[in-house]
Formats: structure tokens, C-alpha cells, sequence
């Protein structure tokens, strides 16, 4: 047996090494492609599609909301039916398809609305019933080939490598390191050469391009198929979470014993993959599913026979850990708020400033969010490098700081952020009004104020996604049990999904109330709007958020540090006849 599990092994960690080449190709075309076509999606509706500024923004939150959601139902199904192979080969093959399809909305005629005349900006033609249906397919197949891909390419990296060698560990590292590279590598050549072939070339080429490169990430994935590691489903720790939750319900009406844990059914599973955790007096009303009647049964090796009536201290506890980071996530919807208006308001900023650099060249609205990127990838290293040791020889904790309070410090960067947001709108529009240097058909008076003055904004938002985006990433690593990190990767982009659809409901709240008013904030024109009012009012929603996040935080009580103690394997025929109930 020994034997064998060496010769197991060794076939992983030679996978590992062999299969390099085609996980980090099909990961680098897969982020070229993805990136190359979600990241000037809302110029192309407003300009191909002629759809009014507020549409595009809340048909871009919508389909960014729902393929970040995605990825929890990914995540499941991945975790308990179809394992990462085969989930990420029928997400890679969604993706290409949907490119396909938006590829050919921009290639064939019929397939968009005419071109707007100059002087027809309010009565554009929009696209037809047919036309939108077939644009709403694309973003199907996108939104199923990213539920799929998000959740799982990374673990499936990891994969092929032994993590219990010396040599397996450093080769997962370097997949990481790897698989961050080519993340900032596809940002930037999607921000610039693709945004600018899309923008300035033909949007035809601009889209066909991100689904070649696709089909090419497809065709290096299946290629590699013989040599991966595949790992089979073992089943959704969420099916642990929804029995201990039943199982409470169920025994609602029982007492818990007086003392802690003693009456409690605290059986080990010694296959369990996650560290043994401490009883806690947190949430002492899921504790009841552990408390042992003479009608549970147990099997042979002292498991419950049926784990939907009766679970483990253990089994709680990591239920306890999902539920006590909840309130710190809900925190982080209102955060994602400002990333998301990065994505869109602050590239319908860009269309409306001066972008010439140079003579002749003119940046293209969308490749302004590269300088977040920038920011993030010069910042990360100066901090992990210069200032974490000097915090630690101060505060004496490895990370110089707590996650919570790095996430906090990110918070606090989003209201700078969109309080210089509002303070760069401004100016923008007293410009545009005063001294236009141009005339945009469908949006009206360019600003002669520089699309640079935006890098400012940009810059913060970038600083503010290293400190709350990372730790928000590493708190859930680090939180939740060691079978649930597949989910906890999940719920950064659920966060990410909830705030998307939470900016579409504020714009649309906010375009309705001040619709017909002299001081419309979001119209199609925002020269004639207010666009800084609505990130004031987005600033003044963050700092509310802060007060909650800190009350969250000095709530919160770290895995493992709770004052609670480890309890041993209770015997249960003691416990069944009352022998364990006394103290």
C-alpha cells in the first residue's frame, strides 16, 4: 500500500512539471482573452449598440453581478459532481463561444443597430428584439464559461503538483507566481493593444482577437489532457454546512446541557482534512445539533449513521466559521461599490477629456484603469518588502497588521477615492462648459481638462483594492476551514457580484428620482449632470460602511482564539445513558 501511494505521488509531481506549460498557456490566452473583451464592453454598447449611458452601466453591472455570482454555483458543482477537469474544459469551451457570439455582433451588420447619424443623439436607433437576444446569448455563454473557470483554475493548477514534497511546494509556488504574472500581463496588453485595436482599428478585429486567443487557450488546455492530474469530486463541504443547520432546526426544542461541550457529540473523523478547532460559546444555538438522544444511531467507527440529524463540535465549529465572517463580507459589498465605478462612470469620464498624448495618439477611455493596475503591482512589493518588516519590529505580528486592519485602511483609501473623484468631475465639467476642445456626437462637449488628471482616482483605487481586496482573500484563506477554501474563494467574487447589482439599483434609483429635474446627476450628456454628487453621495456611503466594518471587526474573534478549549472524543454510551451529563 505504501508503495503504491509513492508511485501515486510521483506520477503527480511529475504531472506537475509536464503539465506547466499547457496550465499556464491555457491560463495566460484564457486572461487575454476574457480581459481583452470585458474590459471595453461598455464603449462598445453605447457606441455600436447606440444604448443611452445608464442602460450600458446597468447592463455591464448585471452581467458582471451574475457571472461573479456564478462562480458559487461553479464552485458546487465542481466540488461535487464534475471535478475541475471537466469543469474547466466545458467552461473554457462557454467562453470561446460567447466571444464568438460578440465577435459577430460587431463583424455582421445585421447584427447591431445602424450607426448613428451626427445630430440624431437622442433618437439613435436601438437594437432590435432579435438583435439584443442574440447580444444576451454571449453574454450567456460568458457568464457560464467564468462561473466555471473563476473557481477553478487556480486549484486545478495546483493540482498537478505533490504538496506533501519539498519539491511539489516549491512548484506550486511557482505556479502562483506565475499565474500572477500572467494576470498583470494580460491586463496590460488587454488596457492597451486590444482596448486601443477595438477603440481606434474596427471593433470587429478588436473582438475577434480576444476569441482567437481564447481558442487558442482551449486547444493548449485539452492538449495536456492526458498528462494532468485529476482530481475526483469528494463532495461540497456546503452539504456539511446545510446538515448542521437542518440538524439544529430539528432539535430546536432540546435544552444544551450546562456545561460547554459535556452532553455534545464531538466524534473525530480522522480522514478530515481540516485542523481541529476549539469549542466556542458563539452561536450556541447551532450547538444543538450535537446534542446526542437515545434516537441517534452510530455506526461502526463511532460516525453519526445519520449526519442530517446529528453532527460533531467539530462539524459546528467550521459552520460557526462561515457564519462569523458573514458580517465582515457584507461589509465589503458597500467597498466593491467604488471598484465598480472605476469600471464604468470613471471610463464615461475619460470619453469627455482631453485624451491626446502626443500629436496624434489618443488614449482609448478604457485603458485609464491600467494606472490601478500599475499602482497595485508597484505598491505590492514596496509593502511586503519595506513596510511590513518595519510594522513588525512595531507591532510584533507577522503581517505587521491584522487582515482586518488592512481592510479597514482600504476602506478608508475608497472614501479618498471617490471624494477626489467628485473634486476631478468638477473640473472636468467647468471645463467642458467653459473651454470645450471638441464635440462627441453621441455625449456632447469634450473637456479640454487632460484624461490624466483621472490617475490620481485611479492611483487610490488601486492602493485601496492591495490593501482590502488582498487581505479580504487572505482573511478568508486564513478563517475558514481548510475544506471550504474552495468556497471562500467563491465568496470574494459573490461580494463582487452583490455590489455590482447594488450600483445598478443605486443608478437606477438615483437617474429616476432626478430625472426632469434641473439638476439631473446621470444623464446620457454628463456635462449637463451632476456625476459628482453621485460620488459624494458614494463617499458618504463608504464612511458609513467604516463605522460598521470597525464595529465588525472588534466583534470578530479569529479562528482559533476564541477562549475556547479542545474537547476529546466523547463516549457516547456514557453520554446516551447520562453518565457524561453530570459535572
Amino acid at each position: 500500500m505504501g508503495i503504491e501511494e509513492n508511485e501515486e505521488r510521483e506520477e503527480i509531481k511529475y504531472s506537475g512539471v509536464r503539465a506547466m506549460p499547457f496550465v499556464i498557456g491555457n491560463e495566460t490566452f484564457e486572461k487575454l482573452g476574457t480581459i481583452g473583451t470585458a474590459s471595453n464592453l461598455l464603449v462598445y454598447l453605447t457606441s455600436v449598440f447606440n444604448m443611452k449611458s445608464i442602460t450600458a452601466t446597468n447592463l455591464v453591472n448585471i452581467f458582471n453581478g451574475t457571472i461573479n455570482l456564478a462562480t458559487l454555483v461553479g464552485a458546487f458543482l465542481c466540488d461535487t459532481y464534475f471535478g475541475r477537469y471537466k469543469t474547466l474544459g466545458f467552461a473554457s469551451i462557454s467562453s470561446f463561444l460567447g466571444m464568438l457570439v460578440l465577435t459577430l455582433t460587431a463583424a455582421i451588420s445585421k447584427l447591431h443597430p445602424p450607426q448613428c447619424r451626427p445630430g440624431e443623439t437622442e433618437n439613435c436607433p436601438g437594437p432590435s428584439t432579435w438583435q439584443m437576444l442574440f447580444l444576451l446569448s454571449g453574454f450567456g455563454f460568458l457568464v457560464i464559461g467564468g462561473g466555471g473557470i473563476r473557481p477553478c483554475n487556480l486549484a486545478f493548477g495546483a493540482d498537478q503538483f505533490n504538496p506533501n514534497t519539498s519539491s511539489g511546494k516549491r512548484g506550486i509556488s511557482s505556479f502562483f507566481n506565475w499565474y500572477y504574472f500572467t494576470f498583470t500581463f494580460a491586463m496590460m496588453v488587454s488596457l492597451t493593444g486590444i482596448v486601443y485595436v477595438q477603440s481606434d482599428v474596427s471593433w470587429a478585429w478588436g473582438l475577434a482577437i480576444p476569441a482567437f486567443l481564447m481558442l487558442i487557450s482551449c486547444s493548449l488546455f485539452f492538449l495536456g489532457s492526458r498528462i494532468y492530474v485529476k482530481i475526483k469530486p469528494d463532495g461540497s463541504p456546503l452539504t456539511g454546512v446545510l446538515r448542521v443547520g437542518v440538524a439544529a432546526i430539528r432539535k430546536r426544542k432540546l435544552k444544551l446541557p450546562s456545561g460547554a461541550s459535556l452532553g455534545l457529540f464531538n466524534h473525530i473523523q480522522k480522514s478530515s482534512i481540516n485542523a481541529q478547532l476549539p469549542h466556542t460559546d458563539q452561536f450556541r444555538s447551532l450547538d444543538k445539533a450535537a446534542i446526542i438522544t437515545p434516537d441517534d444511531k452510530f455506526n461502526e467507527d463511532g460516525s453519526a449513521a445519520s449526519p442530517w440529524r446529528l453532527c460533531s463540535i467539530q462539524q459546528l465549529e467550521e459552520v460557526k466559521c462561515l457564519v462569523r465572517t458573514l458580517p465582515i463580507w457584507t461589509s465589503a459589498i458597500i467597498y466593491y461599490v467604488t471598484l465598480v465605478q472605476r469600471q464604468t462612470y470613471t471610463v464615461f469620464q475619460a470619453l469627455q477629456m482631453d485624451r491626446r498624448l502626443g500629436p496624434s495618439f489618443k488614449i482609448p477611455a478604457a485603458s485609464y484603469t491600467m494606472f490601478s493596475m500599475v499602482a497595485l503591482t508597484i505598491w505590492i512589493p514596496i509593502y511586503d518588502q519595506i513596510i511590513v518588516p518595519a510594522l513588525r519590529k512595531i507591532t510584533g505580528k507577522e503581517g505587521g497588521i491584522t487582515v482586518l486592519q488592512k481592510m479597514g485602511i482600504g476602506v478608508f483609501l475608497a472614501i479618498v477615492t471617490m471624494s477626489v473623484s467628485g473634486f476631478v468631475e468638477v473640473q472636468r465639467r467647468s471645463l467642458a462648459l467653459k473651454n470645450p476642445i471638441g464635440f462627441d456626437p453621441i455625449r456632447g462637449s469634450v473637456s479640454s481638462l487632460s484624461g490624466l488628471w483621472l490617475v490620481p482616482q485611479l492611483v487610490l483605487g488601486g492602493l485601496s483594492e492591495a490593501f482590502t481586496l488582498i487581505a479580504q482573500v487572505e482573511f478568508f484563506y486564513k478563517q475558514f476551514p481548510e475544506n471550504m477554501r474552495s468556497i471562500a474563494g467563491s465568496l470574494a467574487f459573490v461580494g463582487i457580484a452583490v455590489s455590482s447589482y447594488l450600483s445598478s439599483l443605486l443608478i437606477l434609483i438615483i437617474h429616476h428620482t432626478t430625472k426632469g429635474t434641473e439638476t439631473e446627476w446621470l444623464p446620457q450628456d454628463l456635462n449637463k449632470g451632476r456625476l459628482d454628487y453621485f460620488y459624494y453621495l458614494v463617499a458618504a456611503l463608504e464612511a458609513v460602511n467604516l463605522g460598521y466594518f470597525i464595529v465588525c471587526a472588534r466583534w470578530y474573534k479569529y479562528k482559533g482564539s476564541s477562549g475556547g478549549r479542545i474537547i476529546e472524543e466523547v463516549d457516547v454510551e456514557k453520554v446516551q445513558t447520562g453518565k457524561e451529563l453530570t459535572p
